[in-house]
């Protein structure tokens, strides 16, 4: 491919943030006005990949299926995975293509349900540390965990909500379906919520389990795959800080990836902040290959996300 090539990653809370009652009005309206900012990245020559997180919706999607579960039996959890990336995917593929027709650009955009293998001996599964879904009172908490079995922590001092797996990803299964579309010239939105979490069992079949993947993560596997000229993880604040909420913090316009590597040993970037941004940086530049390495990882706001691309804001991370 001739034009240059970069990986989005957008959070879950950018098309639904907790401000919203969730309709699909709501989320349409705030997916057409996220799309906007992806448009003058194309018209300056750039092919995007679009993935996104999930955690408002499969959520929401979990709860739903807690509250009806006496008339109703419950889907498993990596099912409801693959329901928000079909329902989010279909969202932003609709609005994405109506921004791009107002425009002007008749480009096709399609989502890609994408699965996600995942080691079934990863220790994250004795370990469920990911907080997904509505805050509950400890009371509440109690009620729905007898009731469903699941496993509940409270959330920095914000009430009490359900803990699941956050197994590493291996290997994204569908990447043959992304590189046909990028080659046919299409716009993909792939690995939304970090991909459906799937394992290979003893026969050799895809199976299920039930965790979410870090979507940041997944990007970065998923950027160093396609040889992407810049992975761009899209956050609230428009650039990386160190020495956070502290009289010494200090924003930081570039580092490189020994920088990173010591910045995060000397934990400047926590695991329920940017820590994870961070290690999705540095999985994307250490598994380069060496005739890409003049690959970024732009880490900045979605307002910010095409005067970053120009270097004009946002945290860049490179090699060296």
């Amino acid at each position: 491919m001739s034009r240059k090539l970069a990986v989005v990653a957008l959070g879950g809370n950018a098309a639904y943030p907790p401000t919203i009652k969730g309709t699909a009005d709501e989320q349409l309206e705030l997916m057409r006005g996220v799309c906007e900012h992806f448009v003058e990245i194309i018209k300056a020559g750039w092919q995007i990949v679009l993935t996104h997180g999930n955690g408002p919706v499969v959520g929401n999607i979990l709860y739903r299926m807690a509250k009806t579960a006496d008339e109703l039996p419950p889907m498993p959890m990596d099912i409801c995975v693959a329901h928000s990336q079909g329902g989010m995917g279909y969202m932003l593929q609709q609005s994405f293509a109506n921004v791009l027709h107002d425009h002007g650009m008749n480009a096709v955009v399609s989502c890609v349900i994408t699965e996600v293998e995942v080691d079934a001996g990863d220790p994250a599964f004795q370990n469920p540390t990911k907080p997904v879904g509505k805050f509950f009172s400890e009371l509440d908490a109690k009620d729905m965990a007898s009731l469903t079995g699941w496993t509940f922590a409270e959330d920095s001092g914000r009430g009490w909500r359900r803990m699941v797996a956050s197994p590493k990803p291996r290997k994204i299964l569908d990447l043959p379906t992304i590189d046909a579309l990028l080659k046919a010239g299409v716009l993909p939105i792939a690995c939304g919520g970090g991909g459906v979490p799937v394992i290979i069992n003893s026969a050799g079949h895809l199976q299920g389990v039930p965790a979410v993947i870090d979507k940041d993560l997944t990007s970065a596997m998923l950027a160093a795959h396609l040889h992407a000229d810049a992975l761009i993880m899209l956050t609230g604040v428009e650039r990386v800080a160190i020495d956070f909420n502290k009289s010494t913090q200090r924003w930081l316009d570039h580092m490189t990836l020994v920088e990173a590597n010591t910045h995060a040993a000397s934990g400047q970037f926590p695991a329920g902040s940017m820590g994870p941004k961070i290690d999705a940086a540095r999985m994307y530049l250490s598994e380069l290959p060496e005739a890409n390495k003049d690959g970024r990882v732009i880490i900045t706001s979605l307002e910010k996300t095409f005067e970053a691309l120009m270097g004009k804001a946002g945290t860049h991370i490179t090699a060296k």
